[in-house]
Parts: structure tokens; sequence; C-alpha cells
């Protein structure tokens, strides 16, 4: 009998790792089935908590109507900027000249 580890037939390691891929697939098509269950869930709890809203309320932002996209600066909003004082304008300019003249220095 020989020793050691049997040689492994081409075959065989296609069949083993075909069974992996079809476990593989079978868990995430479980996955795919509780995450759907969960979402039907949370959208009917979300729909039995707009119904309490008040008629108005109910309306108002993305976030009632199911949007649930960040809503983007256009052209015209766009985010205010703080602007530096002069002196730190300066400041930061004497740090930089002094950081740059170092490094040539050490050249």
């Amino acid at each position: 009998m020989p020793r050691g580890r049997p040689k492994k037939n081409q075959s065989d390691v296609l069949v083993k790792s075909a069974e992996m891929i079809g476990w593989a697939i079978g868990g995430i098509e479980r996955e795919i089935m509780n995450t759907r269950e969960r979402l039907a869930a949370l959208s009917a709890q979300a729909n039995s908590l707009r119904s309490r809203l008040p008629a108005g309320v109910a309306g108002r932002g993305a976030a009632s109507s199911g949007a649930a996209i960040a809503e983007t600066p256009t052209a015209k909003e766009k985010r205010r900027r703080r602007k530096m004082s002069p002196e730190a304008r300066k400041r930061i300019s004497e740090m930089m000249k002094k950081r740059w003249a170092e490094r040539r220095k050490g050249k």
C-alpha cells in the first residue's frame, strides 16, 4: 500500500469546488430572502408610522416620501466657506517659507 496522501484527481477537485460553489450560492440566496423579508417588515413599519402622522406633516421632506438620497447643493446653493483673516494668511505664508527654506538647506 502506498504511503502518504493519495493523489488528487482533477475531476474530483472540480466536483468538490462545484459543490462548494453550490453551497455558497445557496447561502447567498438564503441571505437575500432574509434581507427581503426584513425590508418588507421595515417598510410595513414605516408605512404604519407614516399613517400616524397628521396630514400636513406627511408631505414634508425627502425622508417622509421614502427617498433616502442625500441632497447635494446646486450651483446656486454652494456651501459657505470660512474666510481666513489676512493675519492668519500671513502667518501661514511665513511658516511655509521657513519650512521650504529648511528643506532646501537640507539637500
